[in-house]
């Protein structure tokens, strides 16, 4: 493996002047309560006593950038420590210092063990990576129901319809069935709130691509017994690749009903949609962006590789669904969240493959029509009691989700070749010939079971497990192509940990999962799911002096019957492991200093395959180090009152562009910044990412899958609260 030790200094010498800020912000408080000095009173740790931590506290607005508690993590409200796997919190207010305005990947681009927008700029697609494997089809949820995606049937939310975004790294599948071995991510939504709210903002990048949003929340009784919240958004203009334009939207409309404090019913509705030209990027050749081409140069990263004439992409998604949760006298909780969505989406794009014998490029062209109806259902039952000693919190649920996708995919080759130096678009594409069409369904059933156990004054023990069963059909309208299969699954976690009084909880954990898929092999037979088991040990830090949590952790994740996308077709290799370390800090040093860290090693290897020269290879796409820091400074006092001021650094090291490991993708560090003004419920802000324009490579998938990061991009955003 390449050293990136040189890379890595960069980084940690470009944040020695954040992190000296930060240290010297923690210290003050301390200071000034030790001469005396008036107002400097440190934050106070949260601690939940009395009963269970409350779904409002799990699901509603993050104090400042450290989240106590979470859902994610046991499909029950629990503080953050008490999950015996790493867990990570993006709140709202993180989400507007950073200015994630576009899309879901862009708010974990601090997170550890997450590699976020692996090929750069891609505007319909959100894709995650968690702790080395891709979560973008099977690992991302929405309020803990799966968003499951299966070609380019996948769904998508803005950024802005969102509370918050968690990470649950490590096997997910003990409380949420088949779904990515590395982690999910759960992208929990705005709810109506108890106090009134009124806001709108307004904004523009310098590409010229503006935004307009507004979120309303009030009761509509005076008891507060109904409320109800109204959020939307429309953006649309110019994106930074030539030809590339976008509009989209969506509203999201709720009401909840709250007769009592033991009852409540959210109901919710969501439209969105999309309209675009393609943004022109990750079907880059690595000789032309990380290497020279042999035109002799480097391609434009504003350069359009497609055809404009023969270049859309479209979808429309609804959702419906409601969270319905009652508690009775016995003490037990009833919870039920139910959702459909159905989706409709179609593209036609002409991209790049190879270069011809004179330098050119040469592309085909590709277009599909999907269409995607999913339903799910998760109920649970939750009490706590005390037995011969020991206290549990035990959770029993069913849950079902069923997925259909109708679909329709044709490719047109050869396209006409394009002169990268030089483009002259308008060439000839030939008819499309159809080698996919057919309707796919997935039906999964899961029965599981957790107990969380205290005992021995500190002591806690997590037990779950879970039975799932899978049917999966293929109707092809092809001449081959149709195939059914069941496969049914067991799958199980066992944490255990000591909770110290001063805020240090160690913790182990071991878990097992699988993974279902839709498809067949090259060899014409249904693709198997996916398995393996993960161990993970580490700390998680909740300090009694200051208001932050810290955590590390290292995991050994392996994985059996990977897939390995190879064209049009899929092979599953034999066996991948992913082993490494992660190690993240969330700080709200006092009502001025705000901080977050994250380091990231991930060491993965191919340890069995049928390709003798692939195994002791490294998977594509994912650095082994990976590293970010954000300091946040707010004047509070004086005539500046109400000024912030952010900044940020993110480190990737080199990572494979192939999978025989013999051309690399070089190791890069961006700089973000952000000045903002408050006041009187008028705000504006400045926000640019890839400060100093910083022209590098995201990633490879091949050395004809490579895309570019971010280009500078500058945000202005006027806001108003009423």
């Amino acid at each position: 493996m390449r050293n990136n030790e040189t890379g890595l200094n960069r980084f940690l010498k470009a944040g020695v002047s954040l992190v000296t800020l930060a240290i010297a912000g923690l210290a003050m408080p301390a200071m000034a309560q030790d001469a005396g000095t008036e107002g400097a009173t440190p934050l106070e740790r949260l601690v939940v006593e009395g009963g269970r931590t409350t779904d409002a506290e799990a699901k509603g607005p993050v104090d400042g950038y450290v989240a106590k508690a979470t859902g994610t993590g046991s499909k029950a409200a629990m503080t953050v420590s008490e999950i015996p796997q790493s867990v990570s919190v993006i709140g709202r207010e993180e989400l507007d210092d950073r200015a994630v305005i576009n899309k879901v990947d862009e708010a974990l681009r601090y997170t550890a063990g997450v590699s976020a927008e692996p090929f750069g700029t891609d505007p319909d697609t959100d894709w995650f990576y968690i702790r080395g494997f891709d979560a973008s089809q099977t690992g991302v949820f929405l309020d803990g129901l799966n968003l499951f995606s299966y070609g380019f049937g996948g769904f998508q939310s803005d950024p802005f319809m969102l509370e918050r975004v968690e990470v649950l790294k490590g096997p997910a599948s003990v409380l949420y069935g088949g779904s990515n071995p590395g982690g999910i991510v759960d992208l929990v939504r705005k709810r109506p709130q108890d106090e009134p709210l009124y806001y709108t903002e307004i904004g523009i990048n310098n590409f010229g691509n503006a935004f307009f949003g507004f979120d309303v929340n009030d009761k509509l009784k005076d008891d507060g017994t109904i409320t109800y919240r109204i959020t939307g958004k429309i953006a649309g203009g110019d994106n930074y690749t030539d030809y590339s334009e976008d509009l989209r939207g969506f509203i999201m409309p709720q009401i909840t009903y709250t007769p009592d404090d033991a009852t409540s019913l959210t109901v919710y509705a969501l439209a969105s949609g999309l309209d675009q030209t393609h943004v022109a990027n990750g079907f880059l050749p690595y000789y032309g962006t990380v290497e020279d081409g042999p035109f002799g140069g480097k391609i434009d990263r504003d350069f359009f590789y497609g055809e404009p004439d023969h270049d859309y992409g479209r979808y429309d998604q609804q959702m419906i669904g409601y969270e319905f949760q009652h508690q009775f006298d016995s003490g037990w909780t009833f919870s039920q969240n139910l959702r459909f969505a159905h989706l409709d989406k179609s593209e036609e794009l002409v991209y790049p493959y190879a270069y011809t014998a004179a330098g050119d490029l040469a592309r085909l062209g590709f277009k599909h029509d999907t269409s995607v109806d999913s339903f799910n259902v998760d109920n649970r039952l939750q009490n706590e009691f005390e037995v011969a000693g020991t206290e549990h919190n035990l959770l029993v649920g069913l849950d079902y989700k069923n997925f259909k996708i109708d679909q329709t995919q044709a490719s047109a080759f050869p396209a006409s070749d394009l002169d990268p130096e030089n483009p002259v678009y308008g060439g000839a594409l030939p008819d499309y010939f159809v080698y996919l069409d057919g309707v796919s369904r997935m039906q999964q059933v899961g029965l599981y079971a957790q107990d969380q156990i205290r005992f021995g004054n500190g002591w806690l023990m997590t037990l779950n497990g879970r039975y799932d069963y899978v049917d999966t059909e293929t109707d092809s309208r092809l001449a081959t192509g149709s195939y059914t299969s069941d496969d049914s699954a067991l799958s199980g976690r066992a944490g255990l940990a000591y909770e110290f009084d001063n805020g240090l909880t160690p913790y182990v954990s071991a878990a097992t999962f699988f993974n279902p898929l839709i498809g067949i092999s090259a060899s014409g037979t249904p693709l198997v799911p996916e398995e393996g088991a993960q161990y993970e040990a580490g700390i998680k830090y909740e300090p009694t002096f200051f208001d932050g949590l810290l955590t590390a952790s290292v995991f050994h994740l392996t994985k059996e019957n990977a897939l390995n996308p190879n064209g049009f077709t899929m092979t599953q290799l034999g066996e991948v492991e992913s082993k490494g370390i992660e190690l993240e800090g969330k700080v709200n040093i006092d009502q001025n200093w705000k901080l977050l860290a994250s380091y990231t090693y991930t060491d993965m290897e191919i340890t069995e395959e049928a390709v003798a020269a692939y195994i002791g290879k490294r998977p594509r796409l994912i650095p082994e180090h990976q590293a970010a820091l954000w300091l946040d400074y707010t004047v509070t006092e004086g005539a500046m009152e109400g000024l912030s001021l952010g900044g940020g650094l993110r480190y990737q090291g080199e990572s494979a562009a192939d999978i025989e490991n013999t051309v690399w993708v070089p190791d890069a560090v961006v700089a973000d910044a952000a000045i903002r003004y408050e006041k009187n419920g008028w705000g504006a802000s400045l926000n640019v990412s890839n400060l100093f324009d910083k022209e590098y490579v995201k990633g490879c998938q091949g050395t004809f899958t490579c895309g570019y990061g971010e280009q500078r991009t500058v945000t202005l955003k006027l806001s108003k609260s009423f």
